[in-house]
């Protein structure tokens, strides 16, 4: 029997990998907090669209305050909640896992010294995701992308454990999943990644193939990335590649140097993303609160701390929180202020 596992957040990614997880025959919980979300699955199940198959499955669903009920402790607790919930939702799975057990952080953002101040950092674990999900309806959640990769796993201190490699394997069965070394790295990496498309997604109305293709957009993109790597190699991070990329290639073309090459690089794995839309923009369209301060937000107060100019990062937080919450309607001129610092 293997490993029992609770998922705090059952929107795109929590959706896709639980539904994915029982579907192979794991036993998985989901938690939310939509009341139709839940009343949906529990009456028909949770639908699951692929590029290639759609399929549905009975899942084990339960509103928030439901979550007492359990009769036996989860091994894993998922937290694949707003960055902005992430203490009380930490605190909250925390209390339904396991002694030995561990609490996952399935997040965008870094959050993961947030996790483990609330959990203790022994009981901390990191999932970068490389997955691309959406939701637009209760009970159906979309898997988006093509890529090879899905998921790296990876402990705190860099270190090859047992639990790491259960769960390698247990992710295996959402896609293709790896145990990294280099967590903080990988987190970067794809905080680069989150900051290059999720905001500049939201402010422009462009999909996530899009913001990898669109000149001006790309530009912005290129010189968001140059800041994140930046701030993390001062944090004293070695990042891994972004998009594939050497990360050193994304701090030459901020430069000026070999930028249209890069572009073109960039806009030929933008297939896979064909489609989809980046978490910030499905939030925006949803007229919810953003990620905006727990991504670009925190490469500028990491940037201030170690020294490190992140104008563009600065930029694209203060433009996103100029339109108020829930008012930001997606337009391409809404990249006017980013695109005057190019």
């Amino acid at each position: 029997m293997g490993p029992r596992i609770g998922i705090l957040g059952a929107g795109a990614i929590g959706g896709v990998v639980g539904g994915e997880l029982t579907r192979a025959g794991h036993d998985v919980t989901l938690i939310d907090m939509w009341p139709e979300h839940v009343n949906a699955m529990k009456a028909n199940g949770l639908t699951v669209t692929k590029r290639d198959e759609e399929f549905n499955t009975p899942v084990n669903a339960l509103h928030i305050h439901e979550l007492q009920n359990i009769n036996e402790k989860f091994d894993y607790g998922f937290l694949a909640v707003k960055s902005y919930d992430t203490e009380w939702a930490a605190a909250l799975i925390d209390n339904y896992v396991k002694d030995g057990g561990a609490v996952v952080d399935f997040q965008n953002g870094i959050n993961d010294e947030r996790v483990a101040a609330v959990v203790g950092v022994e009981r901390a674990m990191a999932c970068i995701i490389t997955i691309g999900a959406g939701m637009y309806e209760a009970g159906h959640v979309i898997r988006s992308d093509a890529g090879e990769i899905g998921f790296k796993i990876g402990e705190h201190d860099g270190s090859d454990t047992p639990r790491a490699q259960e769960l390698v394997k247990v992710m295996s069965d959402v896609a293709a999943a790896k145990l990294t070394t280099n967590m903080w790295g990988d987190r970067w990496s794809k905080l680069a990644v989150n900051c290059m498309a999720n905001p500049v997604a939201g402010l422009s109305g462009l999909g996530s193939a899009e913001v990898r293709t669109d000149p001006v957009a790309s530009r912005i993109a290129i010189r968001m990335a140059a800041e994140v790597i930046s701030v993390a190699r001062a944090l004293g991070h070695d990042v891994e590649p972004i998009f594939g990329i050497d990360p050193d290639r994304f701090v030459n073309a901020a430069k000026g140097i070999e930028t249209e090459e890069l572009q073109t690089d960039m806009a030929t794995g933008a297939e896979a993303l064909a489609g989809g839309q980046p978490s910030f923009l499905q939030d925006v369209l949803k007229h919810r609160r953003t990620e905006i301060e727990f991504l670009s937000g925190y490469v500028s107060e990491k940037g201030l701390e170690a020294g490190v100019a992140t104008p563009f990062c600065d930029k694209i937080v203060e433009t996103v929180l100029s339109h108020g919450v829930g008012k930001l309607e997606p337009k391409p001129e809404n990249l006017a202020p980013l695109e005057a610092l190019l």
